[in-house]
């Protein structure tokens, strides 16, 4: 589960990439695809390419590119923090290279502590955010003519990083954030419940990269459950969500682009922030894992996602009426239809909501059923998972072929509790984000579980709808706790003949579990408060 290196962008073609970033500098493009190489000379004919450093704070030098238009007229300007890897701003050079194609003058710059960057990262921190107001200062000092608007445009790390420069710099008008995050305690935990596999993740990702101490002690605190007020605090400086009033009060155009069963950055806690903002607003949800639908686009294939971005800000910052404020602001691609749905805000309107009350029988049903028990054995291996890996999944589900999981492993009675509903028998359109409430006994004084929604087959598989994990961390031994919590937002159909299906584990290695080893978590449903699973239906 947590290899020696990972990688977070495992389509990522960094050989091709630093290849079209070499011939821009050259001119020499023989070793390109025909199409590459064209437009190596067409972004060379329309705009200065160029190689330099940044300086950060503290004087640190920042690897960077620029593409400059040589006359005066007016015109926007973009700047691109890379993204958590070792390739640092080459990952940028083909978008990069089609925004300056559109009349933008554009920076891509590595983060401190990647690539050729000096420095040590800071995890989007204030010299993060500092350097990124300086890569702007650069940019508008070597500008030919006047620089109209603005916009920051970021993947993963870099989205991040982007949102948080918007919002710091009154100068930035638009904000593009593909697969980032807003709010990074609930990347770290979730519920109250550590995300090691995500954590570890970001530790061995990218092996060159340069931690400062205060990121790496607190992505080590939370793989040892070292929880403190000033570990919050940390946490919270790096989150954009803390700064949503503030794009809000200055109008900053923002896209979000998420896939919805991202692993290293959950869905719920972007949309969460999408919810807030009060300027223009629009985000696009995607079948996939982290950096997944948008990774085609980066060495120049056709993408959806940088199609989307770069309209955002033909619009926002070129000014163009290109029908962007009529699309409404989320387009959905539904699992596993790849329909398109667009919809005027989130949550997308819903038809109703179904209940349906976990029973002693094993059943999902209309009525409640109090008085029962399924217990759970802590610390088993079980085969319903949330992934195999972080962000490994997105290639598998872009190609359609989300993982399966037999259904009875999935029901194995000493691992996992199960219930199921009654077949459909139309197409159930699952759109917005499922809730739970359940209640438990707990022996120890410290628990968890995972809750899986899973679409059950008729000939038994089961696919992975949603999920979410649990933890409580205060309650004596042998308490009941009644657990609220929301799984992570969907657009799933549900064909006709399947089931819904509810797993309840107490160990996922994807996340820190507070269970004792052997330990039972025995779930239950009393009478005045009954565990139900609510399916928004639209």
């Amino acid at each position: 589960m947590h290899p020696a290196a990972h990688c977070l962008y495992p389509e990522l073609d960094a050989t091709a990439l630093t290849a079209f970033a070499t011939a821009l500098e050259t001119g020499e493009g023989a070793g390109l695809p025909p199409a590459r190489a064209a437009e190596v000379q067409a972004v060379r004919a329309a705009a200065v390419f160029s190689r330099g450093k940044v300086a950060g704070a503290d004087g640190d030098l920042l690897d960077a590119a620029l593409w400059r238009h040589t006359g005066s007229a007016p015109r926007p300007a973009v700047v691109m923090p890379a993204p958590w890897t070792d390739l640092g701003w080459p990952a940028y050079a083909v978008q990069a290279s089609r925004l300056a194609l559109r009349g933008y003058d554009v920076l891509a710059y590595s983060p401190r502590g990647f690539a050729a960057s000096e420095g040590h990262a800071d995890l989007a921190g204030p010299f993060d955010v500092t350097d990124g107001r300086h890569a702007l200062d650069h940019l508008l000092e070597r500008a030919a003519g006047p620089v109209t608007r603005i916009g920051f445009l970021g993947v993963s790390y870099g989205a991040g990083i982007a949102q948080l420069v918007a919002a710091h710099d009154a100068r930035v008008d638009a904000v593009a954030a593909l697969s980032g995050w807003c709010d990074l305690g609930a990347v770290l935990r979730e519920n109250r419940t550590r995300r090691t596999a995500a954590v570890h993740a970001l530790l061995t990702a990218s092996p060159r990269a340069r931690l400062n101490r205060p990121a790496q002690d607190a992505l080590e605190a939370v793989l040892a459950g070292r929880d403190t007020p000033q570990s919050v605090a940390w946490e919270e400086q790096r989150s954009p969500f803390t700064q949503v009033k503030e794009l809000g009060r200055r109008q900053v155009a923002v896209f979000l682009a998420h896939a919805w069963h991202e692993t290293l950055f959950p869905a719920g806690q972007v949309l969460r922030m999408f919810q807030e903002l009060r300027g223009p607003r629009r985000i696009d949800l995607s079948i996939g894992d982290h950096g997944g639908p948008e990774m085609a686009g980066l060495p120049g294939l056709p993408n959806r996602i940088w199609t989307d971005a770069h309209r955002w800000f033909d619009h926002h910052l070129l000014g163009e009426d290109n029908g962007v404020d009529e699309e409404g602001e989320v387009l959905s691609e539904v699992m596993w239809s790849r329909t398109l749905e667009p919809a005027p805000t989130w949550p997308v309107p819903t038809r109703r909501v179904r209940r349906l009350h976990l029973t002693g029988t094993g059943e999902l049903a209309d009525a409640p059923d109090p008085g029962w028990a399924a217990g759970v054995v802590c610390g088993v291996e079980t085969p319903v998972t949330v992934a195999e890996a972080v962000a490994r999944s997105g290639a598998d589900e872009l190609a359609g072929l989300p993982r399966r999981y037999p259904d009875a492993a999935a029901t194995d009675g000493a691992a996992t509790a199960v219930w199921t509903a009654p077949a459909t028998t139309a197409t159930t359109r699952l759109r917005g984000t499922p809730r739970l409430r359940v209640t438990y006994r707990a022996a120890n004084s410290g628990s968890t579980f995972v809750a899986y929604l899973l679409d059950l087959a008729p000939d038994g598989s089961a696919r992975l709808i949603t999920h979410a994990p649990f933890s409580d961390l205060d309650s004596p031994p042998d308490s009941l706790i009644s657990a609220d919590l929301d799984l992570h937002p969907t657009a799933y159909d549900l064909p006709p003949g399947h089931r819904p299906l509810l797993a309840l584990a107490a160990h996922d290695p994807f996340y820190a579990d507070a269970n004792l080893p052997r330990a039972t978590l025995s779930f239950t449903s009393p009478e005045p408060v009954p565990s139900y699973l609510d399916l928004p239906l639209a």
